[in-house]
């Protein structure tokens, strides 16, 4: 199923920022200083992207033509997923108000960073796991031809009518943008 193929494509650079979280939250640990404004941009990324681009495609298009081809949304495999995506909300949301309070001099907010930015990170990995070997094919099986097709239609609307032009472009190059400066961290001293 193309459309499935258009969001596995999107999970890779949502799984791009994981990684950049994961390494700042280990750097940060590790007591190498580490720009809260890092965890800010990854919150926008997060809610730009991941939830406003990418989860409005999986629950305004896919779960909807899912469930009207007879997959369940309560008790079944998309309900899951709802709940996977509302927990990623108000982890962003707290790791976002955490980054606030490190930005303006409340140090010990950096462990609430920490501990939100990587409950984050772990929902989402089991979460694309989970999209990508289970979800994805059912959707495949389970939506006919024609109706693949009107799923494909709807990601357009999201990606050119309802998130508007080069919003998609604004948040790769801003997941590029994080990866770079991760990178440029220092290593952890090794002890």
């Amino acid at each position: 199923m193309k459309a499935t193929q258009i969001l596995m494509e999107e999970h890779r650079v949502i799984e791009g920022v994981l990684n950049s979280l994961e390494k700042a939250i280990q750097r940060m640990d590790a007591g190498v200083p580490v720009r809260p404004g890092l965890f800010l941009d990854a919150a926008d990324f997060i809610r730009g992207f991941a939830d406003g681009c990418h989860h409005h495609k999986e629950e305004g298009v896919l779960f909807k033509s899912m469930a009207a081809h007879g997959i369940p949304v309560e008790r079944g495999p998309i309900g899951v997923m709802l709940a996977d995506h509302e927990l990623g909300r108000r982890y962003t949301r707290q790791m976002r108000a955490a980054a606030e309070r490190l930005q303006a001099g409340e140090a010990e907010a950096a462990e609430d960073v920490m501990v939100n930015a990587g409950a984050y990170v772990e929902l989402l990995r089991n979460h694309i796991f989970k999209e990508d070997r289970i979800l994805f094919p059912m959707a495949g099986k389970a939506i006919p031809l024609p109706d693949q097709e009107k799923v494909l239609e709807g990601f357009d609307k999201v990606e050119h009518e309802e998130t508007g032009e080069g919003i998609h472009e604004k948040y790769l190059a801003l997941a590029q943008s994080l990866a770079s400066e991760v990178e440029g961290l220092p290593q952890p001293e090794r002890g």
